[in-house]
Protein backbone atom coordinates (compact mmCIF):
# COMPACT_ATOMS: atom_id res chain seq x y z
CA UNK A 1 0.00 0.00 0.00
CA UNK A 2 1.44 3.32 -1.05
CA UNK A 3 0.75 5.85 1.65
CA UNK A 4 1.23 9.99 -0.07
CA UNK A 5 2.11 12.59 2.50
CA UNK A 6 -0.91 15.08 2.85
CA UNK A 7 -0.11 18.84 2.03
CA UNK A 8 -4.00 19.98 2.91
CA UNK A 9 -4.26 22.08 5.66
CA UNK A 10 -8.05 21.13 6.44
CA UNK A 11 -8.96 20.19 9.65
CA UNK A 12 -8.99 16.83 10.85
CA UNK A 13 -11.74 14.25 10.02
CA UNK A 14 -12.81 16.85 6.93
CA UNK A 15 -13.41 15.49 3.65
CA UNK A 16 -13.05 17.74 0.07
CA UNK A 17 -15.94 17.40 -2.00
CA UNK A 18 -14.41 15.34 -4.55
CA UNK A 19 -13.18 12.44 -1.94
CA UNK A 20 -16.75 12.50 0.00
CA UNK A 21 -18.45 9.36 0.11
CA UNK A 22 -15.61 8.13 -2.76
CA UNK A 23 -14.69 4.37 -2.04
CA UNK A 24 -17.43 1.61 -1.67
CA UNK A 25 -16.03 -1.39 0.83
CA UNK A 26 -16.34 -4.69 -1.56
CA UNK A 27 -15.12 -6.46 1.23
CA UNK A 28 -18.13 -9.01 1.05
CA UNK A 29 -16.93 -9.78 -2.86
CA UNK A 30 -13.93 -11.03 -2.49
CA UNK A 31 -13.48 -14.29 -3.81
CA UNK A 32 -13.93 -17.76 -1.83
CA UNK A 33 -16.47 -15.85 0.86
CA UNK A 34 -13.74 -13.72 1.94
CA UNK A 35 -14.31 -12.42 5.29
CA UNK A 36 -17.02 -13.22 7.96
CA UNK A 37 -20.20 -11.00 7.84
CA UNK A 38 -19.37 -10.26 11.48
CA UNK A 39 -15.95 -8.78 10.35
CA UNK A 40 -17.27 -6.67 7.47
CA UNK A 41 -19.48 -5.03 9.62
CA UNK A 42 -18.07 -4.60 12.69
CA UNK A 43 -14.91 -2.85 10.35
CA UNK A 44 -17.36 -0.77 7.94
CA UNK A 45 -18.91 1.09 11.03
CA UNK A 46 -15.75 1.18 12.80
CA UNK A 47 -14.15 3.12 9.83
CA UNK A 48 -17.17 4.86 8.94
CA UNK A 49 -17.41 6.34 12.20
CA UNK A 50 -13.43 6.83 12.18
CA UNK A 51 -11.12 9.89 11.41
CA UNK A 52 -10.93 8.55 7.51
CA UNK A 53 -15.00 7.91 7.88
CA UNK A 54 -15.88 10.81 5.35
CA UNK A 55 -14.41 9.20 2.53
CA UNK A 56 -16.05 5.68 3.23
CA UNK A 57 -19.26 4.78 0.65
CA UNK A 58 -21.44 2.45 0.29
CA UNK A 59 -21.31 -1.17 1.76
CA UNK A 60 -20.80 -3.74 -1.34
CA UNK A 61 -22.89 -7.05 -0.60
CA UNK A 62 -24.04 -9.77 -3.20
CA UNK A 63 -27.99 -10.30 -2.97
CA UNK A 64 -26.97 -13.97 -2.11
CA UNK A 65 -25.23 -12.57 1.56
CA UNK A 66 -28.08 -9.90 2.37
CA UNK A 67 -29.94 -12.08 5.37
CA UNK A 68 -26.50 -12.51 7.86
CA UNK A 69 -25.90 -9.19 6.79
CA UNK A 70 -28.85 -7.87 8.26
CA UNK A 71 -28.88 -9.90 10.98
CA UNK A 72 -25.03 -9.03 11.73
CA UNK A 73 -26.16 -5.28 11.21
CA UNK A 74 -29.25 -6.04 13.82
CA UNK A 75 -26.56 -7.22 16.42
CA UNK A 76 -24.75 -4.13 15.75
CA UNK A 77 -27.55 -1.41 16.09
CA UNK A 78 -25.80 0.92 13.98
CA UNK A 79 -26.18 4.53 14.92
CA UNK A 80 -27.33 5.83 11.41
CA UNK A 81 -28.27 3.52 8.53
CA UNK A 82 -26.05 1.76 6.57
CA UNK A 83 -25.84 3.34 2.70
CA UNK A 84 -25.92 -0.13 0.93
CA UNK A 85 -25.02 -1.33 -2.65
CA UNK A 86 -26.74 -4.33 -3.53
CA UNK A 87 -25.29 -6.69 -5.70
CA UNK A 88 -27.09 -9.16 -8.09
CA UNK A 89 -26.16 -12.27 -7.90
CA UNK A 90 -28.80 -14.75 -7.99
CA UNK A 91 -30.87 -13.35 -11.59
CA UNK A 92 -32.80 -9.94 -11.56
CA UNK A 93 -35.45 -12.13 -10.21
CA UNK A 94 -34.11 -11.88 -6.89
CA UNK A 95 -34.08 -8.29 -6.84
CA UNK A 96 -38.12 -7.44 -5.98
CA UNK A 97 -37.74 -9.18 -2.96
CA UNK A 98 -33.87 -8.37 -2.02
CA UNK A 99 -35.55 -4.50 -1.91
CA UNK A 100 -38.51 -5.40 -0.28
CA UNK A 101 -36.22 -6.92 3.03
CA UNK A 102 -33.93 -3.87 2.68
CA UNK A 103 -36.93 -1.41 2.58
CA UNK A 104 -38.24 -3.22 5.74
CA UNK A 105 -35.03 -2.68 7.71
CA UNK A 106 -34.82 1.12 7.22
CA UNK A 107 -33.32 1.55 10.91
CA UNK A 108 -30.19 -0.52 8.95
CA UNK A 109 -29.51 0.22 5.95
CA UNK A 110 -30.70 2.64 3.09
CA UNK A 111 -30.53 1.32 -0.71
CA UNK A 112 -28.81 3.35 -2.77
CA UNK A 113 -27.42 1.25 -5.87
CA UNK A 114 -28.63 -1.86 -7.50
CA UNK A 115 -25.75 -3.32 -9.41
CA UNK A 116 -25.93 -6.09 -11.83
CA UNK A 117 -23.34 -7.21 -14.93
CA UNK A 118 -25.06 -7.20 -18.13
CA UNK A 119 -25.81 -10.37 -20.41
CA UNK A 120 -23.31 -10.64 -23.67
CA UNK A 121 -26.40 -10.09 -26.12
CA UNK A 122 -27.18 -6.68 -24.21
CA UNK A 123 -30.26 -5.08 -25.74
CA UNK A 124 -32.70 -2.58 -25.07
CA UNK A 125 -35.92 -4.95 -23.69
CA UNK A 126 -32.86 -5.93 -20.79
CA UNK A 127 -32.24 -2.73 -20.10
CA UNK A 128 -36.05 -1.87 -19.35
CA UNK A 129 -36.08 -5.21 -17.15
CA UNK A 130 -33.59 -3.19 -15.00
CA UNK A 131 -35.63 0.13 -14.89
CA UNK A 132 -38.59 -2.42 -13.73
CA UNK A 133 -37.02 -3.64 -10.86
CA UNK A 134 -34.94 -0.64 -9.48
CA UNK A 135 -36.79 1.92 -8.09
CA UNK A 136 -36.77 5.83 -9.11
CA UNK A 137 -34.94 6.95 -5.93
CA UNK A 138 -32.15 3.85 -6.57
CA UNK A 139 -29.39 3.89 -9.09
CA UNK A 140 -29.19 0.99 -11.37
CA UNK A 141 -25.51 0.21 -12.33
CA UNK A 142 -25.16 -1.76 -14.86
CA UNK A 143 -21.42 -3.71 -15.83
CA UNK A 144 -21.30 -4.87 -19.76
CA UNK A 145 -19.11 -8.14 -19.62
CA UNK A 146 -15.28 -7.09 -21.03
CA UNK A 147 -14.03 -9.16 -23.33
CA UNK A 148 -10.30 -10.27 -22.53
CA UNK A 149 -9.16 -11.61 -25.74
CA UNK A 150 -8.56 -7.83 -26.92
CA UNK A 151 -10.13 -8.11 -29.98
CA UNK A 152 -10.83 -4.94 -31.64
CA UNK A 153 -14.15 -5.98 -32.71
CA UNK A 154 -15.12 -7.77 -29.05
CA UNK A 155 -13.67 -4.80 -28.11
CA UNK A 156 -15.92 -2.38 -29.83
CA UNK A 157 -18.68 -4.20 -28.86
CA UNK A 158 -18.09 -3.96 -25.34
CA UNK A 159 -17.94 -0.51 -25.55
CA UNK A 160 -21.03 0.12 -27.50
CA UNK A 161 -23.14 -1.72 -24.81
CA UNK A 162 -20.83 0.74 -22.22
CA UNK A 163 -22.96 3.36 -24.03
CA UNK A 164 -25.99 2.03 -24.63
CA UNK A 165 -26.34 1.35 -20.79
CA UNK A 166 -25.19 5.12 -19.81
CA UNK A 167 -27.81 6.13 -22.63
CA UNK A 168 -30.69 4.57 -21.13
CA UNK A 169 -30.25 6.19 -17.64
CA UNK A 170 -28.43 3.42 -16.07
CA UNK A 171 -24.43 3.94 -14.51
CA UNK A 172 -21.67 2.15 -16.31
CA UNK A 173 -19.78 0.10 -13.96
CA UNK A 174 -15.79 -1.44 -15.46
CA UNK A 175 -14.02 -4.03 -13.15
CA UNK A 176 -10.45 -2.54 -12.95
CA UNK A 177 -8.60 -5.23 -10.87
CA UNK A 178 -8.40 -8.82 -9.35
CA UNK A 179 -6.10 -12.06 -9.30
CA UNK A 180 -6.07 -12.40 -12.68
CA UNK A 181 -4.50 -11.02 -15.44
CA UNK A 182 -7.48 -10.48 -17.49
CA UNK A 183 -9.22 -9.28 -14.88
CA UNK A 184 -7.34 -5.91 -15.74
CA UNK A 185 -8.37 -3.91 -18.76
CA UNK A 186 -5.84 -2.13 -20.83
CA UNK A 187 -4.97 1.45 -20.74
CA UNK A 188 -6.90 2.37 -24.16
CA UNK A 189 -10.02 0.56 -22.53
CA UNK A 190 -10.13 1.96 -19.43
CA UNK A 191 -9.76 5.27 -21.61
CA UNK A 192 -12.36 4.98 -23.87
CA UNK A 193 -14.65 3.83 -21.30
CA UNK A 194 -14.11 7.01 -19.20
CA UNK A 195 -14.70 8.76 -22.44
CA UNK A 196 -17.88 7.41 -22.51
CA UNK A 197 -18.58 8.37 -19.50
CA UNK A 198 -17.91 11.90 -19.89
CA UNK A 199 -19.80 12.24 -23.61
CA UNK A 200 -22.59 10.41 -22.04
CA UNK A 201 -23.23 12.64 -18.56
CA UNK A 202 -23.46 9.16 -16.93
CA UNK A 203 -21.08 9.36 -14.37
CA UNK A 204 -19.51 5.51 -13.62
CA UNK A 205 -18.07 3.62 -11.47
CA UNK A 206 -15.08 1.02 -11.18
CA UNK A 207 -14.56 -1.94 -8.77
CA UNK A 208 -11.30 -4.03 -7.93
CA UNK A 209 -9.21 -1.04 -6.98
CA UNK A 210 -6.11 -2.69 -4.17
CA UNK A 211 -3.86 0.10 -4.89
CA UNK A 212 -3.77 4.02 -4.54
CA UNK A 213 -0.52 3.88 -7.06
CA UNK A 214 -0.37 1.90 -10.12
CA UNK A 215 2.06 -0.87 -9.56
CA UNK A 216 2.35 -4.75 -9.75
CA UNK A 217 1.51 -7.13 -6.95
CA UNK A 218 2.85 -10.13 -5.98
CA UNK A 219 2.01 -12.28 -9.21
CA UNK A 220 3.74 -9.74 -11.61
CA UNK A 221 -0.20 -8.58 -12.71
CA UNK A 222 -0.12 -4.85 -13.06
CA UNK A 223 -3.21 -3.52 -11.28
CA UNK A 224 -4.59 0.18 -11.54
CA UNK A 225 -4.27 3.01 -8.90
CA UNK A 226 -7.62 5.21 -7.14
CA UNK A 227 -4.98 8.06 -7.14
CA UNK A 228 -4.46 7.29 -11.23
CA UNK A 229 -8.55 6.78 -12.09
CA UNK A 230 -9.15 10.14 -10.11
CA UNK A 231 -6.65 12.10 -12.09
CA UNK A 232 -7.92 10.38 -15.65
CA UNK A 233 -11.50 11.34 -14.96
CA UNK A 234 -10.54 14.87 -14.86
CA UNK A 235 -8.20 15.08 -17.73
CA UNK A 236 -10.60 12.96 -19.46
CA UNK A 237 -13.45 16.46 -19.30
CA UNK A 238 -10.15 18.83 -19.21
CA UNK A 239 -8.57 17.47 -22.60
CA UNK A 240 -5.19 16.53 -20.16
CA UNK A 241 -3.39 13.00 -21.15
CA UNK A 242 -5.41 10.33 -19.74
CA UNK A 243 -2.99 7.75 -20.86
CA UNK A 244 -0.10 9.54 -18.84
CA UNK A 245 -2.55 9.42 -15.88
CA UNK A 246 -3.32 5.87 -15.94
CA UNK A 247 0.17 4.83 -16.62
CA UNK A 248 1.64 7.22 -13.93
CA UNK A 249 4.07 5.30 -11.34
CA UNK A 250 4.76 8.61 -9.70
CA UNK A 251 2.73 8.88 -6.52
CA UNK A 252 3.88 12.44 -5.53
CA UNK A 253 2.54 14.12 -8.84
CA UNK A 254 -0.57 11.95 -8.95
CA UNK A 255 -1.68 13.25 -5.66
CA UNK A 256 -0.46 16.84 -6.06
CA UNK A 257 -2.95 17.09 -8.78
CA UNK A 258 -5.64 14.74 -7.24
CA UNK A 259 -5.19 17.36 -3.77
CA UNK A 260 -5.67 20.01 -6.14
CA UNK A 261 -9.07 18.55 -7.42
CA UNK A 262 -10.15 17.62 -3.92
CA UNK A 263 -10.01 21.20 -2.85
CA UNK A 264 -11.79 22.42 -6.12
CA UNK A 265 -15.27 23.30 -5.99
CA UNK A 266 -16.39 21.69 -8.98
CA UNK A 267 -17.73 18.58 -9.95
CA UNK A 268 -15.70 17.62 -13.25
CA UNK A 269 -14.23 14.46 -11.71
CA UNK A 270 -17.94 13.16 -10.52
CA UNK A 271 -19.22 14.21 -13.47
CA UNK A 272 -17.02 11.07 -15.33
CA UNK A 273 -15.99 8.68 -11.79
CA UNK A 274 -18.90 8.81 -9.53
CA UNK A 275 -16.69 6.17 -7.06
CA UNK A 276 -14.49 3.33 -6.80
CA UNK A 277 -15.05 -0.12 -5.02
CA UNK A 278 -12.01 -1.09 -3.25
CA UNK A 279 -11.32 -1.62 0.60
CA UNK A 280 -10.93 -0.26 3.94
CA UNK A 281 -7.06 -0.24 3.88
CA UNK A 282 -7.54 2.04 0.28
CA UNK A 283 -9.88 4.53 2.91
CA UNK A 284 -7.07 4.89 5.03
CA UNK A 285 -4.40 5.80 2.18
CA UNK A 286 -6.42 7.96 0.50
CA UNK A 287 -7.61 9.35 3.94
CA UNK A 288 -4.05 10.36 4.03
CA UNK A 289 -4.00 12.21 0.92
CA UNK A 290 -7.71 14.03 1.62
CA UNK A 291 -7.08 14.71 5.57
Amino acid sequence: MTTVPSGSSAAPGSVPPLFASFVDDTSLLRPGGGLGVDTVVEGYLDTRDGVHGGLLGRLVCPVSRLSPLVTELARSAPAAPVDLALVVDSGLGSVPKALSTVFSRATLLTPRTVETSAPVDLDPIWLERVAEFVPDDVTAVVEPRRPITGDPDDVAAWLDAVRRVAENGCEPKLRCGGPRPSDVPAVDEVQRFLAIAAETGRAAAVIGLSRLVRSTDGAGTTQHGILNLLVAAARTVDGGDVAAALTSTDADELAAEARELGGAENETVRRVLARCGAGRDEVVALGTLAA
